[in-house]
């Protein structure tokens, strides 16, 4: 029965794959032809005749590899069956670290063929069996009918997601970019605590970190705040418990959120941010009052030179009528179309919206979701949910455990002293696992050299963590340090790594701004991954000078100490309207190194 289905659908569908009312029009076929209409006459018809939302006819084929799986039917399998099922699904939580996704009643071609209800609630049914066997939970993200001439059926769509075990849970981090006064900090606050804005800047109070931020209500350096949401899919966050260890304790995937500043005199301190917490994913928020104005399309461009994956949140539509969030969605959309960005803006409107924007978005760097909302009115906030709640990660396990067996390499961000504890640094494992009482060594050092030190205990969002893996953000506690000798830029590698430092390396770079001349001489600030120091353009291969988006091989000295730096890694540098991109190509070995010369005059331009 099922297999005359599915050919009848595929006959159909191969009528006419492009033309998404071919089940509307099925019944039309024996009837008699009429008078053509116009153009603009069949447009209309085309589109009162399609349906909201009708899915496509066929879905791509399925992948050997990732966390989507597709099932015609998971019917009362055999024990046997059952088993492969089980192990089958294990493979794909593990290829999506900790996510799954199933399409039932999907034929591994792609075909959309559909169930009975009967049917459908039987394999539903199966799969919760599956979930529970490997320690998982399943979630209904949508269910879609399609349309055949047996009867109506249904396609499903259902996350499955991992029961968090030993701290365990699926990390996301979103770094949230936008021009001053558009709501980021406030967004941040009704989503993490729970609760929504009274409109005059409640929510955001428990963000900010110096009393000068609540003073003027303006964020001046990063924070950290946390959105959990266990393996049912529901949203962990302080409303329901009271400690940040109390919400990873019971979610399955967390979402870190970077707060940073949206004011052009803290702009250094957003690119810090950006190239140092290597975020997977930025937020723009964008104001509906204000539209696309200040530090804006800074940040866009910024997001997009770094290859950080961007989606857009217009807030405040609560102050504006609906034609003035229409206007700025507009403007929007011709700023991501423009042949600098060549992005494809999706307007999320509903939950269904929102599941295909999460998977598209992850799949294809070039879709770009924008969401409309207001933390005074909670309207569109369950959206932004959704999104965060089945967005996937953009690494496989495969390429999470290439970077696990390499060396342990842990960037410094931040340094503290606490008391009782020590000194107590923060930042990224680039590489490599990291554990309680590991010896390793830091720098470089202003002369050059790496010390020795132990990692005394690991804090991972704010709760205990004996082991660190490759990607992931922590604290780490090294005792009785001495915290002079530490600054942000350095790195902690393991001894066997025998670590190499440079004064001087070369880069492949685009000057994308610059007023005059980009000559030899010439002092910016260099940003690659966690260093940010000032340096001097010693030499451009094979040119004189650049001017505006021209390219070149330029060979930097660094002014003040050595770093610690890697081949291919992406760098950023700017002084005042100056901007450039490129990537590291070369460093220069030690013999070829030398302590700058403070005396030499090095600000031509």
């Amino acid at each position: 029965m099922d297999v005359q289905v599915a050919n009848h659908c595929s006959i159909k569908s191969a009528a006419k794959p492009s033309s998404p009312q071919n089940s509307a029009e099925c019944g039309k076929e024996n009837a008699p032809k009429k008078k053509s209409r116009t153009r603009r006459g069949k447009r209309g018809k085309r589109r009162r005749g399609k349906k909201a939302n009708e899915p496509p006819p066929f879905l791509p084929p399925e992948a050997e590899e990732g966390n989507i799986e597709y099932k015609l039917k998971l019917v009362n399998p055999t024990q046997y069956r059952f088993e492969h099922l089980a192990t089958q699904l294990k493979w794909r939580l593990q290829e999506g670290r900790g996510e799954a996704v199933y399409q039932i009643g999907v034929e591994d071609n792609g075909l959309l063929v559909g169930l009975t209800e009967e049917d459908m609630k039987a394999s539903l049914k199966t799969l919760r069996r599956m979930a529970e066997k490997v320690g998982a939970d399943i979630t209904l993200l949508r269910e879609r009918e399609v349309d055949c001439d047996r009867a109506r059926r249904k396609i499903a769509e259902v996350l499955v997601r991992k029961v968090p075990d030993d701290q365990q849970f699926l990390d996301l981090r979103v770094a949230v970019l936008g021009n001053v006064d558009s709501g980021k900090s406030t967004l941040l606050g009704v989503l993490t605590q729970g609760e929504l804005d009274n409109g005059r800047g409640r929510a955001r109070l428990n963000l900010f970190r110096h009393l000068h931020e609540i003073q003027t209500g303006r964020t001046s350096s990063i924070s950290f705040e946390i959105l959990g949401f266990n393996s049912k899919g529901e949203v962990v966050n302080y409303s329901d418990s009271r400690t940040a260890e109390e919400i990873c304790e019971s979610s399955s995937k967390m979402i870190t959120f970077i707060d940073l500043a949206g004011h052009y005199k803290y702009l250094k301190t957003t690119i810090f941010g950006l190239t140092s917490y290597c975020p997977d994913f930025a937020m723009l928020v964008v104001g509906a009052n204000t539209g696309i104005a200040g530090t804006t399309r800074e940040h866009l461009g910024l997001a997009m030179a770094l290859k950080v994956p961007i989606f857009i949140v217009v807030s405040k539509v609560d102050l504006c009528g609906k034609s003035t969030v229409e206007k700025t969605v507009r403007q929007l959309e011709r700023v991501l179309k423009q042949p600098g960005c060549n992005k494809v803006p999706m307007v999320v409107a509903n939950p269904d919206d929102a599941v295909t924007a999460a998977q598209q978005f992850a799949q294809s760097s070039s879709v770009t979701p924008i969401f409309t909302l207001s933390s005074v009115s909670g309207e569109n906030l369950d959206l932004l949910k959704v999104f965060f709640n089945i967005l996937p990660p953009l690494s496989n396990s495969k390429e999470q455990e290439e970077l696990m067996q390499q060396l342990t390499e842990f960037q410094v961000d931040e340094i503290y002293s606490v008391p009782d504890v020590g000194t107590v640094v923060g930042g990224t494992l680039y590489s490599g696992v990291c554990r309680e009482g590991d010896r390793l060594v830091v720098g470089p050092t202003d002369d050059g050299r790496f010390l020795r030190l132990k990692v005394c205990s690991i804090h991972r969002n704010r709760s205990g963590c004996r082991v660190l893996r490759a990607g992931q953000a922590a604290t780490l506690a090294l005792g009785n340090f001495d915290r002079s000798l530490l600054r942000k830029g350095m790195v902690m590698v393991s001894p066997k790594m025998n670590p190499t430092i440079c004064w001087q390396f070369e880069a492949a770079i685009v000057l994308l701004f610059h007023a005059k001349t980009f000559r030899r001489g010439f002092q910016v600030t260099v940003h690659v991954g966690n260093v940010r120091q000032t340096a001097t353009v010693e030499c451009l291969l094979g040119k004189e000078e650049l001017r505006t988006g021209e390219r070149a091989v330029v060979c930097f000295r660094f002014l003040k100490h050595p770093e610690y730096l890697r081949v291919g890694a992406k760098l950023l540098f700017r002084e005042g309207v100056t901007k450039g991109i490129g990537h590291v190509t070369h460093l220069l070995p030690s013999t070829q190194n030398h302590v700058p010369d403070q005396n030499r005059n090095q600000n031509h331009s």
